[in-house]
């Protein structure tokens, strides 16, 4: 396995490892191999203001082993605040990406979050995708949070990779009060990875994920989401005023 170099630029506050997305499947494989417990999280500009609120989600952040630029919002702040991030590493396209990697190397996956039902269809689809994929535990996001039956139920199992799809901040709370006691080697928060896997959510068509225009799809599609996607004029202009002020 080859060493993969990085560094972090923090945005916001929040540190984000400088790494190609080639370079994050190869970290995830030493971290799998090394077996002791790993968190990863994927950081968007919402997940980076909601930190900016929330001490502790920034504090789980850069306390995590691998924390990746998700959104186009982080790649451009990263080179406003620093010297850029090489590229952006989606959260969906890692998981499809390491769920490839982990049919070929009978890693063994455990399936947590979404709404019931949800996690089995894409677990399903995972195993159309990717043959020879296992999985070994599939468990709804309805439970409570401190409920010792879910953490006993996954070290049983004995996976080498935890999706968990809670949401923020719930699923970077979850994984970092748990993380020594489900002793899996790569924990990795994937937000709404299920809802698309299992073809409950569409993504946005590729042209406009490249042009950094897949939140305007997702708020098209879930007109929900407006009260979230405010915090991207937000996350802007303090970023702007940031890379002013440490000029």
């Amino acid at each position: 396995m080859a060493i993969v170099k990085r560094s972090r630029i923090p945005v916001l506050g929040v540190n984000i490892d400088s790494i190609t997305m080639q370079g994050a499947l190869d970290l995830l494989d030493s971290f799998v191999k090394e077996r002791r417990p790993h968190m990863v999280a994927t950081a968007n500009a919402e997940m980076v203001m909601v930190a900016q609120e929330d001490p502790e989600l920034c504090s789980i952040l850069n306390a995590a082993d691998l924390v990746l630029a998700d959104g186009a919002g982080v790649v451009w702040a990263s080179s406003r605040l620093g010297p850029g991030v090489p590229e952006r590493v989606a959260g969906f396209d890692l998981t499809q990406e390491f769920l490839r990697r982990a049919a070929a190397e009978n890693y063994r996956v455990y399936w947590l979050g979404a709404a019931p039902g949800i996690a089995e269809q894409a677990a399903r689809r995972a195993v159309q995708l990717y043959p020879g994929f296992i999985t070994v535990g599939i468990q709804d996001g309805y439970f409570p949070a401190k409920d010792p039956t879910i953490v006993e139920a996954i070290r049983e199992a004995q996976p080498d990779i935890l999706l968990c799809a809670l949401g923020i901040p719930k699923q970077e709370k979850w994984l970092a009060h748990n993380l020594t006691r489900l002793q899996v080697p790569v924990s990795i928060g994937v937000g709404g990875t299920f809802d698309v896997m299992a073809g409950k959510v569409k993504r946005a068509p590729l042209w406009m994920q490249k042009s950094g225009l897949e939140w305007s799809y997702r708020l098209m599609r879930q007109p929900s989401r407006l009260v979230r996607m405010l915090a991207l004029p937000k996350f802007v202009l303090r970023v702007l005023l940031s890379a002013w002020t440490t000029r």
